[in-house]
């Protein structure tokens, strides 16, 4: 029998062209520089260095070029704590503390930082937008050789001003992080498995109107995008009443009930 089904292939949906010099090209021109981000440990940040944050991060975004886009990224997996018992300097203590959280599940956290070089061209862009509707297929922003050379730039000073906070601190993705090697995955491989381990297998990925599954992981997905569901007035951080009391005050970040 003849298969009549139209059929694509995912390299023909795949919307990445290639990854360069640690830089990741959309086949519609956007450049992406990746980083992996360490964040200050929850429930030690005081409202002062939120505003220092906050500060930081206000003055790094000021510095990328116009039509860019800054998206953080955290990831959160639930694992088993498995304890670290080889060491031979652990004191009777640490032994304990580990062996007491032995097996007991966890959110593992990782966080990454992306920021994408796009067009003007490309921010009003709608569904129904395609290559056959315009005259060049390259942006004539990015034909300029400068520009490209300019976010760059942008983006180093972006790191250095982070990474100057004290607080935050980047790490800028490689080529091999991003695509893998033969011997590990890589951020690429890690998004079609829906999961940060190191494995390069590829699993069944369903996209239909009930779902979107890969494998055995099933996404969910949650959007704020009425402003009634929004605030009224925003800041940079809040009182977490239930750790702090009359004499000390625990601090968490505005949007931390957005999250988990």
């Amino acid at each position: 029998m003849r298969n009549t089904l139209k059929a694509a292939t995912l390299e023909a949906k795949f919307p990445l062209l290639a990854v360069e010099h640690g830089c990741i090209l959309s086949k519609d021109a956007d450049i992406t520089v990746a980083f992996e981000v360490e964040l200050p440990e929850l429930y030690t940040v005081t409202g002062a260095e939120y505003e220092t944050i906050h500060a930081a991060w206000c003055k790094a975004i000021k510095v990328l070029p116009d039509y860019s886009i800054v998206h953080k990224q955290d990831w959160f997996v639930r694992e088993q704590y498995r304890p670290e018992l080889q060491k031979d300097d652990m004191s009777f203590l640490s032994r304990s503390f580990e062996r007491h959280f032995n097996e007991r599940p966890y959110l593992k956290h990782t966080c990454f930082l992306y920021l994408t070089k796009t067009t003007k061209e490309r921010s009003r862009q709608q569904s129904n937008f395609s290559t056959l509707c315009r005259g060049h297929i390259v942006p004539k922003e990015i034909r300029d050789k400068d520009a490209a050379a300019k976010f760059i730039e942008a983006t180093e000073q972006f790191e250095r001003i982070m990474n100057d906070s004290g607080f935050v601190r980047l790490r800028r993705l490689t080529s091999d992080e991003i695509t893998g090697t033969a011997t590990s995955a890589g951020l690429v491989e890690k998004y079609f498995s829906l999961s940060l381990e190191d494995t390069t297998c590829l699993q069944d990925i369903s996209l239909s109107a009930e779902e979107m599954r890969v494998g055995d992981n099933i996404l969910c997905l949650h959007t704020l995008s009425d402003t009634e569901d929004l605030p009224s007035a925003v800041a940079t951080d809040s009182r977490y009443e239930k750790l702090s009391t009359d004499r000390s005050d625990c601090r968490l970040s505005f949007a931390s009930p957005v999250g988990l």
